[in-house]
């Protein structure tokens, strides 16, 4: 491992305490021209004395701000110490985790997966026009029909064509004829650069795209494309479950990456993180953002340095191998669950790395999905219900669940 390594809590408290003292102290420095403070002392108490064991909380009331990239090169300098820790995050999700060469990728903590795949698909509509003197109407996102709603969320904001690929009902996989018809069908309307993206691990069912089938065909039609991989849920789990992981920086057609900490890695909601290759940020660049030390490269602008810092207290508190057996363990539940449902008859889609299963609504009555809180693929005309084994979903929780559905 590069840069991930186990460490103890006294370790991760004086790590971020360090970096802590090394960004700007508003009470200590005369710092007038920035348009910041700490959090307001008169609503968020700053002397209690359990802030100098809470290091999370305490980077919260010392409220940097993380505006930028910092892994590019110049950031503002006011909050340096705490900007290494996002650095060091970055290293381990794009290194240790996602198989990267060190210092060949740039990225930064993204408010979530949808604002993730949002900055590739904007680094990658300027990459055509700039580089190909590309028309927007030559320009089409390329997903499953499985893929994250954030695809024609950003279809809509960046003005480019999309188009989803349907999947076969059993597999969950794209059906390659039908893309192979569609992209024939886009080129002939004129499409001539494709964004595609893949994914590592849907939301709904947890299925994994086939990244090397799909670059196959695109390559064989001579498509123009970058590949985004949309890792929001998988990111902190496929690479521990899957060890010939084709979805990471270690297949060389991967350009970008997004991860989410707040789903599989327990961080507080709005920390998603956005990963790419070296030399694309600066397509996503705003130079009038000149009074921001480094400018901007992002999407989202100002953002809280203490979600970096609770990636990284977490992933430090765990270690490699502590990560790997959490996934293990949760694997395992998700095994027993799935053959509990076999023995009942009870279809079901689970991908054999994944910690989702999606059971076919014939088999769930809406009394059992409210009572187990079992979320649908649609409100309005449910085909699925997934559960997803997380942390706290134990044997003793999915029990109740068995028996209710052998009753249905």
């Amino acid at each position: 491992m590069q840069n991930w390594k186990k460490l103890s809590p006294k370790e991760i408290k004086k790590r971020v305490f360090k970096a802590l003292g090394e960004n700007v102290d508003y009470y200590d420095q005369n710092i007038l021209g920035v348009p910041a403070s700490h959090l307001d002392s008169k609503v968020f108490y700053q002397d209690a004395p359990f802030l100098k064991d809470a290091p999370f909380i305490s980077t919260m009331v010392h409220n940097p701000n993380h505006i930028g990239c910092h892994t590019l090169g110049e950031s503002e300098h006011f909050f340096k110490g705490t900007q290494d820790i996002e650095r060091e995050v970055i290293g381990i999700c794009a290194v240790d985790i996602l198989n990267g060469k060190p210092g060949e990728q740039d990225g930064y903590v993204a408010s979530g997966g949808t604002e993730a795949n949002m900055q590739a698909i904007w680094i990658y509509r300027n990459y055509f026009i700039e580089k190909y003197s590309a028309d927007i109407s030559e320009i089409c996102i390329l997903c499953s029909a499985d893929a994250h709603y954030s695809m024609p969320k950003a279809a809509n904001v960046f003005n480019v064509e999309y188009k989803s690929i349907p999947v076969n009902e059993t597999t969950r996989q794209a059906d390659k004829e039908i893309l192979v018809a569609i992209i024939d069908e886009l080129k002939k309307a004129g499409k001539k650069y494709f964004i595609v993206v893949v994914n590592m691990m849907t939301t709904m069912f947890g299925s994994v795209d086939d990244v090397d089938g799909c670059t196959h065909i695109l390559d064989e039609m001579d498509c123009i494309y970058k590949l985004h991989v949309d890792g929001a849920y998988g990111g902190f789990f496929y690479p521990f479950s899957e060890n010939n992981n084709r979805l990471d920086f270690s297949n060389p057609k991967v350009t970008s990456i997004t991860l989410d900490a707040h789903k599989m890695a327990q961080a507080p909601y709005g920390t998603g993180i956005f990963l790419i290759r070296k030399n694309y940020l600066q397509y996503a660049n705003t130079k009038e953002a000149s009074y921001v030390e480094g400018e901007d490269t992002t999407l989202i602008g100002s953002r809280s340095g203490a979600n970096a810092v609770a990636i990284w207290m977490i992933l430090s508190s765990y270690g490699p191998y502590g990560w790997k057996e959490k996934i293990f363990i949760l694997l395992k539940r998700t095994d027993w669950l799935c053959e509990q449902l076999k023995k009942e008859n009870i279809g079901f889609y689970r991908h054999p790395k994944s910690n989702i299963v999606t059971i076919k609504s014939k088999y769930v009555s809406s009394e059992i999905a409210n009572e187990f809180g079992l979320v649908p693929d649609n409100h309005h005309r449910p085909k699925w219900y997934k559960i997803v084994v997380m942390e706290h979903v134990h044997i003793e929780n999915l029990i109740p669940l068995i028996e209710k559905l052998k009753t249905f």
